[in-house]
């Protein structure tokens, strides 16, 4: 049977959930795209990877991290399909004509920078470069993936953020991922170890500047290493979903890998806990901030009052 080609019963099953507070009192959205760790049997049996290398471009342990979101009033979407399977911080249709064995339609993004790296939305290697399958895929398979999967995660993610507009008069989208602790050879910084933490606003774009300072301001009061956009100024999803002029507000936090986990061995260490807990800080300090000066309907001055 074709990996996930049965809609109706997934191959991963929930493909995703949402962790939702007892009532929804900050207008925050948080989503995990890439922390999910089920993977289906038959795509273990198609890949060349050994069960650790597969895992290389997970952002491990990431859900744990921003885990105290619903206690604190917010919802927080969370995929269990791996990232290695299909990645929804893509645009829906960033394919590899290479990967298939017929031709894809035209419609359908063959030239990103992202696909030209091999990490589409079906992504042909892993973070470090090494080949994912041992055989080409029908062009059948990974339609049902992205219908089985990335489609409804996006739905899912769209309704949380419509959701919230609409109680709030605006939203914030927080999207969480974690990074290597040094540039791998398909990023911009070979070889350069990296900060704590990086935030993504697509250069000031996707969120109120007064969002990104809130943010790494608490961060930096806790120790950490915080820099902004380079190398990662925020992938599909912060660029899709954030229009600050519509009220939505969108920002990618990058956590390195090293503050909490053995990189090699795949394996959570004792700084997890230390990390999780800056991060329940960093929740907790954006509960409390009135944020209606978000709401385009609403004027600066009295928003501020």
């Amino acid at each position: 049977m074709r990996i996930g080609s049965d809609r109706r019963t997934p191959a991963i099953d929930p493909p995703f959930e949402v962790l939702a507070p007892a009532g929804q009192t900050m207008p925050f959205v948080f989503a995990s795209p890439h922390s999910g760790r089920v993977y289906p049997k038959a795509f273990l049996q198609a890949t060349r990877l050994d069960g650790t290398a597969i895992r290389r471009s997970e952002d491990s342990f990431v859900d744990e991290i921003f885990a105290a979101a619903p206690g604190h009033g917010a919802p927080l979407l969370k995929a269990h399909f791996p990232r290695a399977f299909v990645d929804p911080n893509r645009e829906a249709y960033e394919l590899d004509p290479a990967m298939f064995d017929q031709p894809l339609p035209p419609h359908m993004n063959t030239r990103s920078p992202r696909v030209l790296a091999g990490l589409g939305t079906i992504a042909r290697v892993v973070r470090d470069g090494a080949e994912i399958y041992r055989h080409r895929l029908s062009l059948q398979e990974a339609m049902a993936r992205i219908d089985t999967y990335y489609k409804p995660y996006h739905a899912t993610l769209k309704g949380l953020i419509d959701t919230t507009r609409a109680r709030f008069g605006h939203a914030v989208l927080i999207d969480c991922h974690s990074m290597p602790s040094v540039g791998g050879p398909l990023d911009q910084d070979i070889g350069s170890a990296r900060p704590d933490i990086i935030l993504g606003d697509r250069f000031g774009t996707a969120c109120a500047r007064r969002l990104t300072d809130t943010v790494e301001r608490v961060l930096a009061m806790q120790g950490f290493a915080v820099v902004r956009n380079n190398p990662y100024a925020g992938g599909y999803t912060t660029e899709h979903y954030g229009r600050p002029m519509t009220g939505v507000h969108a920002l990618q936090i990058e956590i390195n890998r090293a503050l909490y986990m053995d990189e090699d061995r795949m394996e959570r260490t004792a700084g997890l806990r230390q990390v999780s807990a800056a991060f329940t800080t960093l929740i907790r300090a954006l509960a409390e901030i009135d944020w209606r000066f978000l709401n385009p309907a609403i004027p600066s001055g009295e928003a501020a009052q």
